[in-house]
């Protein structure tokens, strides 16, 4: 296979150094990984909030059920603990809703938010990227009537071709020069953007365990028998079961 120096339409001379080229591959993979987590991210706390929701819609609907029981209308202490478990249920949910709410608000549409400008910085990198074409289109041009021996029409040719170059390549040097001032200052001011989301966050996560500590602690209180162990609940458990059991209707044939 020959070794072509040069593709073709494509300048000889390096017209933008290395260096740059590097400093602003690097710049912008750090905006698209940010890009990348900040999608995650969204995602994930979307889909904690609503499991979040789910739980406590589920741990209502439970104590509801339990309400519905027939053993609610023979057994008043199974009435007061069911209707006990009902209302905490029902203050956690109201609390959950809140905090979900909150997150809403201040983290996942500040995310949301924040997502919605890569896609016109993604575009701006495209529009460096075909001023970058244009302008190695035109410098291979040039170059093309400068190697050509210096008749007339070539001199006119490469006059012209030169002063197609100017305008596109200040234009090109104009969108790189802005995309690495500014590619840097975008990712360093995310720290200041979600800062406030994420204090916000853990605010709503302590006031939420918070109220959920008070409103279990009033429910074990209401619920415990003085000198019941788990332990010993667990055995009257098992006598109870053994009892239903020995019943002739559920005895093994």
């Amino acid at each position: 296979m020959s070794w072509i120096p040069f593709k073709i339409g494509q300048p000889k001379k390096q017209i933008v150094p290395k260096t740059v080229e590097r400093d602003f591959e690097r710049e912008y993979g750090k905006l698209q990984q940010l890009e990348e987590q900040t999608k995650r991210l969204q995602k994930d706390m979307k889909k904690s909030a609503d499991a979040d929701l789910a739980m406590s819609k589920s741990a209502v609907k439970i104590s509801l059920d339990l309400l519905s029981n027939p053993l609610c209308e023979q057994d008043q202490d199974f009435l007061n603990m069911v209707t006990a478990l009902d209302t905490a249920m029902k203050r956690m949910d109201a609390f959950n809703q809140e905090k979900v709410n909150q997150i809403q608000k201040t983290v996942i549409e500040p995310l949301k938010k924040f997502g919605s400008v890569f896609p016109s910085l993604n575009m701006a990198v495209k529009r460096r990227e075909q001023a970058l074409q244009d302008y190695r289109r035109l410098q291979a041009k040039v170059e093309k009537y400068e190697e050509k021996e210096k008749t007339g029409p070539v001199l006119a040719k490469l006059h012209q071709a030169r002063e197609e170059l100017r305008p596109v390549r200040d234009d090109f040097e104009a969108k790189n020069k802005q995309l690495l001032d500014e590619m840097p200052r975008f990712y360093s001011s995310r720290l200041d953007y979600f800062q406030p989301s994420f204090e916000s966050l853990i605010r709503a996560q302590v006031v939420y365990y918070s109220e959920m500590h008070k409103i279990f602690g009033d429910l074990t209180q209401q619920l415990d028998q003085p000198g019941h162990s788990d332990e010993q609940r667990e055995r009257e458990n098992e006598a109870k079961l053994s009892e239903l059991r020995a019943l002739s209707i559920v005895a093994d044939d």
